[in-house]
């Protein structure tokens, strides 16, 4: 019996050693991918800080003005402040005071998303927590007074949601990083001073269960020191069992590497990946920051939210959606109205969504706008348009229509199975009177195959 149990405690150890990531890509990329991000589906964005301010443009806007000089909004400045403003003058300006975080985390849930990511640090390098690494340059000391991460922090997390934080990597006008920038990244002042300490307090503090990277396109996952950090993230963090990464960690990693692969802003393949990645995009087609002069064009309608998410879930991706908050702390009506929809839609039809994996079928090959999911051994078809005639006439799904006895219902109508008749190579699906039906915007069937 003690040899037994010596045996036991030498396999448990071994087990732990061998659960330990190297920094290496290898290493990094076996550790599996928590599996509470794929069953979640949908997750909300928030691109929120000092930019909110001017909200003209896009949250690009102090490079826009000082960078490379873009003439509208070299044009802007001039016709609206006076010639020794600076952009650090709008920090005093961000000032959050309608910021209630349990609002927001109650839009949230009702939006029916299951995962929150708020933007700690863009490109501009102001924090929204107190920062010790910012140099005064955060929201404790400059703007609202407070810690808005920790506050959303608490808000959300009183809530089933998950909750994760964006951090980039680089800032524009840092004389750190410029200095790195200029000795063409063969030093990492920048690096080792600033950036991973920075993420380290971030993750010992706020423990998020994302981390959400961004801003390594100029230079290589070596300078960033990448796997390194993912290393120390995966092995020691406090949430080295839960936490999930992307794959912007350095200017050659980006869909090759990382937890989730996101490879371009608005990724939306239109086919299965063999990786799980991830769609961020933006309700505002625009810009991902509030932006004052945005149009009613500019915001995406209800039915072209559900489309991108229906393209993107069949697909096998999540899908990140991005609202910018105001200066103020608040999201525009017309960002609720989306998120609400949304949420009412998926009330009706998140069977289809939530905890499902990509068929042997994306989207169907006969009618175009039918996007398949499945929970095996039930196969949902997402109709994003009303069936002519209500009749849907499908191709790919025939071989789910074997026998008599495979029973098709509209969720949402879940009490009338409707009827179908399989006719060649294909399979013609009566639909009901619409007005009769719970649903708006899109269409989920649920339909489960008889045996066999």
């Amino acid at each position: 019996m003690m040899l037994f149990l010596l045996l036991l405690t030498l396999c448990g150890s071994l087990t732990q050693i061998s659960a330990q990531y190297d920094p290496t890509w290898d290493s990094l990329d076996s550790r599996p991918l928590p599996d509470w991000y794929d069953k979640a589906k949908i997750g909300i964005f928030l691109h929120w800080g000092v930019y909110s301010v001017p909200s003209f443009g896009s949250e690009w806007f102090w490079f826009r003005w000082q960078g490379d000089n873009t003439y509208t909004y070299v044009k802007f400045m001039e016709e609206n402040y006076p010639p020794t403003f600076t952009y650090q003058d709008f920090g005093k300006e961000f000032t959050a005071e309608f910021f209630e975080p349990e609002e927001w985390a109650n839009l949230f849930v009702k939006s029916g998303a299951k995962y929150v990511v708020l933007t700690s640090k863009h490109h501009e390098g102001y924090t929204l927590w107190p920062s010790k690494y910012a140099y005064s340059w955060n929201a404790e000391d400059v703007g609202p007074h407070r810690d808005l991460v920790g506050d959303l922090a608490n808000a959300v997390r009183q809530t089933d949601l998950h909750f994760g934080l964006y951090h980039s990597l680089f800032e524009w006008f840092h004389p750190l990083y410029n200095e790195d920038k200029t000795n063409n990244f063969t030093t990492s002042t920048f690096v080792d001073t600033k950036i991973i300490p920075e993420m380290k307090e971030l993750i010992n503090t706020y423990q998020p269960e994302v981390l959400w990277s961004d801003g390594d396109g100029e230079a290589p996952d070596s300078y960033w020191k990448s796997t390194e950090f993912l290393a120390w993230l995966y092995n020691e963090s406090p949430v080295k069992d839960i936490v999930v990464t992307n794959d912007r960690w350095g200017s050659n990693v980006g869909c090759k590497h990382g937890g989730f692969f996101t490879c371009a802003d608005r990724y939306n393949p239109g086919h299965l990946l063999p990786h799980k990645w991830e769609n961020c995009m933006t309700v505002d087609k625009v810009s991902w920051g509030y932006r004052r002069n945005a149009v009613s064009r500019d915001i995406l309608s209800i039915h072209e939210l559900i489309t991108t998410l229906t393209e993107t879930i069949s697909c096998g991706g999540n899908i990140l959606i991005n609202v910018g908050p105001t200066k103020e702390g608040t999201i525009i009506p017309v960002f609720q109205e989306r998120l609400l929809q949304l949420g009412e839609w998926l009330s009706i039809n998140g069977d289809a969504v939530y905890e499902s994996n990509a068929w042997s079928v994306q989207n169907d090959t006969l009618t175009s706008g039918v996007w398949y999911t499945a929970k095996e051994p039930v196969v949902y078809a997402i109709v994003l348009n009303w069936p002519d005639d209500n009749l849907l006439k499908l191709g790919s799904a025939n071989s789910l229509f074997s026998t008599d006895d495979t029973q098709v219902v509209l969720l949402g109508n879940d009490d009338s199975p409707l009827s179908w008749q399989s006719v060649d190579d294909q399979v013609n699906i009566a639909f009901p009177d619409k007005a009769t039906v719970t649903s708006e915007w899109a269409w989920a069937l649920k339909i489960t195959p008889g045996s066999t």
